[in-house]
């Protein structure tokens, strides 16, 4: 086949590829409604947000631009799409019903650039439901990062808008120093200024909750142990396994390591040859395991979806529960839709917004 030809096909092939891959991903509608959820106020020893020169933002819910580059704040990321909103809601009513200073908690909330028509309606979905809500939506552009994912064991884990967490350093403005980054797919049961008040000492980039019993080794790929230029990566770390679901990040320590092109160096690297089979998790383990700052495990009581191949229910770890994280195949809105319940999901249903209809006029 003469090289041109191929070169052709080979580039007509990445784009159907791209094209298929971010729509399956990211164009979806949102189908449901819900209720507005209460407001919520601080408390009398909140502290006074600081009244900075604000930078008009058309992102913002309210004119209210103060908070948002507040070092007194709480700065809240998640990441924002149709199929995940209704755990996303539940989220942030949990987050904003346990804290308390629930209106010194800026949102800072990530949506795919693919799904653009849909962005307007999730920024008007988190804005009818959280009239008060303090947020802003930032668009994530998924062409670049497309361009170095490869295909996992779970077809949802490699949705772009899945990695960017990697890429908070560069979306979120340079004033925010600080963020607790929360998955869709969890709620909390304690105030998450405590969680946010995570000392990270002199040098740490993150914090999050470390789980060493965990088999390590089981997340990257034979090829990538028996290399000893790869596997010697973790030589003088004590390097163990940590959820990406819930972390505590110095934006300004990570913007100055460059630790966002460090991640891709190694999203490159699995596009040559497979080191690992899991998503968006690996990068990070492999550029901070053994190096973060431990979080108690009450912070993330993670793995009560299931695991990735059969959703099977999950037990709480011993200890006390701060957080309840439903990570895994099995999300508990859409096993409580299809009557098929895990125990601990009803944990999670006091916090569903979804407005059900009445079945007898009122």
């Amino acid at each position: 086949m003469p090289f041109s030809l191929f070169h052709k096909l080979t580039t007509l092939f990445t784009f159907l590829f791209l094209h298929v891959f971010v729509t399956t991903c990211a164009i979806s509608t949102i189908s449901q409604q819900f209720k507005e959820a209460p407001q919520f106020y601080n408390s009398p020893d909140c502290p006074t947000i600081d009244q900075d020169d604000p930078e008009p933002d058309s992102d913002s819910s309210d004119g209210d631009n103060n908070i948002f580059c507040s070092d007194h704040a709480v700065h809240v990321a998640m990441t924002l799409d149709a199929a995940y909103i209704r755990g996303s809601l539940a989220a942030i009513l949990s987050v904003l019903q346990h804290s308390s200073c629930p209106q010194s908690i800026a949102f800072h909330f990530v949506a795919s650039a693919s799904a653009s028509a849909n962005a307007s309606l999730l920024r008007a979905t988190v804005s009818s439901t959280f009239p008060y809500l303090k947020f802003r939506v930032y668009t994530f552009q998924d062409s670049p990062v497309s361009r170095l994912i490869s295909t996992s064991i779970r077809s949802a884990l490699d949705c772009p808008l899945n990695y960017a967490r990697s890429y908070l350093a560069n979306i979120l403005p340079l004033c925010v120093r600080r963020i607790v980054y929360l998955d869709s797919d969890l709620v909390l049961v304690d105030d998450i200024a405590k969680l946010a008040a995570t000392p990270l000492g002199d040098k740490s980039v993150l914090a999050a909750p470390e789980y060493c019993n965990a088999n390590f080794t089981s997340y990257f790929t034979p090829t990538f142990w028996s290399n000893p230029s790869l596997s010697l990566t973790f030589a003088d770390r004590k390097a163990c396994y940590f959820n990406t679901g819930v972390m505590v990040i110095d934006l300004d320590r990570w913007r100055e390591g460059d630790y966002t092109t460090k991640i891709e160096e190694w999203m490159e690297l699995q596009k040559r040859m497979r080191i690992y089979d899991l998503g968006s998790l690996p990068p990070f383990l492999l550029v901070f395991a053994g190096n973060i700052v431990p979080v108690d495990h009450r912070w993330n009581q993670h793995g009560l979806g299931g695991d990735n191949y059969r959703g099977l229910c999950r037990d709480l770890h011993p200890g006390p529960v701060s957080l309840l994280h439903w990570s895994g195949k099995g999300k508990p809105w859409a096993r409580l839709d299809a009557n098929r319940p895990c125990p601990l999901d009803a944990l999670w249903a006091p916090y569903d917004l979804l407005q059900t209809p009445f079945s007898l006029d009122s």
